[in-house]
Order: C-alpha cells, then structure tokens, then sequence
C-alpha cells in the first residue's frame, strides 16, 4: 500500500459542460439510471472517453481504476484483445440478415453445453427482455397471471410487472401491479406463506440465486443451494415453475453460474452482463417442455408471442460472447476473480479495523461482489457519508460506486492502489463523522434509484 503513488483529481470542466447539456437531450441523461449524476457526487466524470483492462478514462482523461466493471458487465476487462479480435473478425462478414446467422446455432449450442440443466435458449439484448419473456412463458405454461419475486430485490426488469412494485410505480396502471406478489428472500417460511395465500394462482417465482449480503442481511445463512433447492421444489408442488435469475450472478460465482455451482435445476433461467464482456447479449434458457411454447413447430396450438428482436443474434455481440466462454473455458478467470475479491476484502477490513470504523464502514464478505455500507455517527445507513466516501475515491483517481466487481484484469497492484486511496479516503471520513459530512462534500448526497419524488 505504501508503494502506491495517489493521482489527484481536481479537473472536470469538460465533464460540467457535458453535463450542462445532456439531460436536454436524454431524459435522466444516461440510457440506465445507475449511471445518471443523481448516483454521484458532483466531483466526477459525467462521460467516460475509453477503457482499457481494469482502468477508463474521462473526458478530462483523468484516469480511474474501475470498480463496477461497466455495471458488472465487463467479466474480463475493458477492451479484452481476445473478444475485440473476434468481434472486428465477425465485423467483416455483415452484423444482421434477413435469415439467422449461421452463428446462431454455434452459439446456442456452445451455450447450451454449459447448462446441461436446459434444452433450449432465445437470444436477446437486454435483461429486462429476458425475464420479461420468462414471465410471460411461465404465465403461458400455467395459465396463472400472478407473478412471485423477492420484494428486497433492487431489480429485475424494466417492465410493468416488476416496476410496479417499487416506488417508482408511476405510468403503472394499478391493475398491472397487482399481478405481482411479493416475499423475502431466502426465506422460504415467506415463500410458502406467499402460496398459502394465493393458492393455484401464481404461474412462478423468479429470483437471484445469490446476493452479495448473503450470510448477513438473509435468511439462507450463506447456504443459497438449500434454499434454492427447497424453493424450487415448493414451487412445483404448488405447480409454479422456477426461473433463476443469472444476470449478476452468471460468470462471478462460477462458471457459468451459480445453477451449476449448486447443481440445480430451474424451469428457466435468464443470463446477461458478464457473458459478452460488456457487449450487448442476453440469454433465455430452460427445458425444452417449457421453451417450445415459444416456438413454431406444434401445429394447431395456439402462438405465444416469445421474443421478437431485429437485433438480437447480431453477430459481432455472438462472437463476443464465444470469445468470452473461450476465455472461461482456456484460463483460470473464475479463480483469479475471486482471489482479487479475498484479497479486496482482506485489505479493505485491515484498513477499516486501522480507523477504529467497523461499527460505521462495512465490507460485505463476498469474494464475487463486495459492497460497501456506509454510516454516520448514528450508526445510520447514511447517503451523504456514503456520498463523500465515493467523492474522496473518485478524487484519488478511483470510479468507485460502493462496490467493487473483480475482473480478470484486476491485478494485486490495484487491489493495493485502491487500499491507499481507501486509506486516505477513511482519514476524511473519521473527521466527517464528527464535523458532518457536509463540511466536506461538495454538492448533495447520491440518491436512491427507486424513489417516489426526484
């Protein structure tokens, strides 16, 4: 940690001016929430420039060591040689036609061969197109309307069926929310209740198969693959089916997932993020009695409309997303992952324990994910001190959102910059818990996505 020499930042003139004239032209002035300027302090870059292995520079070229790896979709590292060659060799040949590319049954049979639980995928470009389309599947298999998901989740899709069960719920018809039903995750006592009083009406349960809080905050006691197992077979006595939600999970704690890691079994499953290395690829997996519904070969019964999209097996994101499973398959990326995230955690506990701050900086234990609680002298979770947390980072030259997403770029020289600037960042922390963090942040606290009022 010693060997580490601080950048300081203090320019973000080109960043103001962007972000002067954006929301002019993007309503919340990013295409995802996460990323608008209400999830930031204001000392920080508005516009990223480009990226390079575990580092991205701002439209300042200020350079930052990155910490949520493109809301965890980089697996590997920004602009991985490997896939970026593969992609500009696919590039070459066209990226759309009027028929399938003949990439597309490579693709899905390579994908397949690692979920030996399912039998067929739909490819797609989002995550919310995914679940969506999981829900609608279970609905058309069941010929249920209701709709069961862990009410303490952040997120699962953009659509109404989720949406409408957060805060943001306005444009919402209430009709639509209350096909959605609610409980608590890993709780399985919940989960049954939840049946219990809805009998025969919920078409399935849809869920992460891990959160980072595992163990802490949760009812599993860090034994996901109990929980989830139990789950799953209470849904099928209650004759719901079980889709397993792999967006965050696929890729980060265990190659492909956790379904394999846990040896599970789900009616479906939806993966994204991590898979592609940042590109643009989603998929829907499940069991062929369950997939086919979607498909066009029974004659005589009646359409489900699945997914339908223009771009979805457009080949440059598919060439990413084998060159990424390549990687997976040829190199150790789950094990040095998770080694950079023990290591993360170790130096982030060593230095917080330094401060005397355990009661009030927490690192949640997860190799895979860890997130950060921040919180005032109260012993309060606390915006505006987890906001000057971030804006002290960010002025040391880290893009640090309150987690860190470990990538196969990730090198212990990082792990050690960021112990540093972790270092001195908790020294202005321990004088704002006293003084108040409003003596030293500039502008106001970060805000909640999901809230009622802006």
């Amino acid at each position: 940690m010693s060997g580490s020499i601080i950048r300081t930042i203090t320019n973000f003139s080109k960043s103001n001016e962007y972000r002067s004239k954006i929301h002019d032209l993007i309503p919340g002035g990013a295409h995802t929430y996460s990323k608008g300027d209400d999830q930031f302090p204001e000392l920080a870059p508005a516009a990223i420039r480009y990226g390079k292995g575990a580092h991205v520079w701002d439209i300042d070229n200020n350079e930052f060591l990155d910490c949520s790896m493109g809301l965890t979709s980089i697996s590997l590292g920004h602009a991985y040689p490997e896939v970026i060659d593969r992609v500009k060799q696919e590039l070459e040949y066209g990226v759309n036609f009027q028929r399938p590319s003949i990439l597309e049954m490579e693709m899905a049979e390579r994908f397949l061969s690692l979920v030996p639980q399912h039998d067929m995928i739909k490819f797609a470009k989002n995550g919310s197109i995914v679940t969506t389309a999981a829900v609608k599947l279970a609905r058309a298999y069941t010929g249920r309307k209701l709709v069961a998901f862990p009410g303490d989740h952040p997120f699962y899709s953009y659509d109404d069926w989720f949406i409408g069960k957060t805060a943001c719920n306005k444009g919402v018809p209430e009709e639509i929310a209350n096909l959605s039903v609610t409980f608590q995750s890993c709780n399985l006592q919940s989960l049954k209740d939840l049946f219990a009083q809805y009998p025969g009406q919920i078409a399935c349960v849809i869920t992460e198969p891990e959160r980072s809080h595992c163990g802490h905050s949760c009812n599993c006691g860090y034994n996901p693959g109990t929980f989830l197992r139990d789950a799953i077979e209470l849904a099928h006595q209650n004759g719901a089916l079980f889709i397993i939600d792999e967006m965050i999970t696929g890729f980060k704690t265990d190659f492909p997932g956790s379904i394999t890691k846990y040896n599970l079994k789900p009616d479906m499953a939806t993966w994204g993020k991590g898979i592609a290395n940042g590109f643009s690829f989603c998929a829907l997996t499940g069991t062929k009695e369950v997939m086919e519904l979607g498909g066009i070969r029974n004659k005589g019964e009646e359409k489900v409309f699945l997914i339908s999209t223009t771009h979805g097996g457009e080949t440059h994101a598919l060439a990413a997303c084998m060159a990424t499973i390549d990687i997976f398959d040829k190199k150790p990326v789950i094990e040095h992952n998770h080694t950079i995230g023990n290591r993360f955690l170790e130096s982030c506990n060593r230095i917080i324990k330094q401060h005397g701050l355990e009661q009030f900086v927490q690192v949640i234990n997860c190799n895979w994910m860890p997130v950060f609680i921040f919180r005032n002298k109260k012993k309060e979770i606390c915006p505006g001190m987890r906001t000057l947390a971030l804006q002290e980072m960010i002025r040391r030259g880290v893009l640090f959102q309150g987690a860190f997403v470990p990538c196969y770029s990730h090198s212990l020289d990082d792990i050690s910059y960021f112990a540093a600037a972790f270092n001195e960042t908790l020294s202005t922390y321990s004088k704002a818990m006293d003084q108040g963090y409003e003596h030293y942040l500039k502008g106001e606290p970060a805000k909640a996505v999901f809230r009622k009022l802006l």
